[in-house]
């Protein structure tokens, strides 16, 4: 368990809290991390500069997506079609999202309209299936 420090933000008033980690979030710079977790992975996108880095990200479905906002302002996660909507992200803080639904999806900041990104989601790969014959070797 890791304890962090983070600011809450509530109608634009910024309040110190605390929060209780029981995994590792690997952050690289500038370029999505995945994080291997029973069959999905985590990816990583910045919020920096008043864009998301990677513009474009590729996951599986099952896949978790974590925004973190290292802007000096709030911003949002918001997909167009409504897939999912982080609400406001503030400085120094991260959203998660669970890819559950094959597709493409682009998304934007609502506040900040010129902020925009794609979030694809593919079919995660099905493991192959291996028979035996009778004599208990592959075939």
């Amino acid at each position: 368990m890791k304890l962090l420090a983070c600011v809450w933000q509530t109608w634009g008033i910024a309040r110190p809290c605390l929060v209780v980690c029981a995994g590792t979030l690997t952050v690289g710079a500038g370029a999505p991390s995945a994080t291997q977790n029973a069959g999905a992975n985590t990816y990583t996108v910045t919020i920096e500069g008043m864009r998301f880095d990677p513009q474009t990200l590729t996951v599986h479905r099952g896949d978790r997506v974590v925004w973190i906002n290292r802007d000096l302002f709030p911003h949002t996660a918001t997909a167009t079609s409504k897939a999912f909507d982080s609400r406001s992200i503030a400085p120094n803080v991260s959203w998660a999202y669970r890819a559950r639904t094959v597709g493409e999806f682009d998304y934007g900041c609502t506040f900040h309209p010129t902020m925009r990104a794609r979030l694809v989601v593919e079919p995660r790969a099905k493991a192959p299936i291996t028979r035996t014959n009778r004599a208990g070797t592959l075939r």
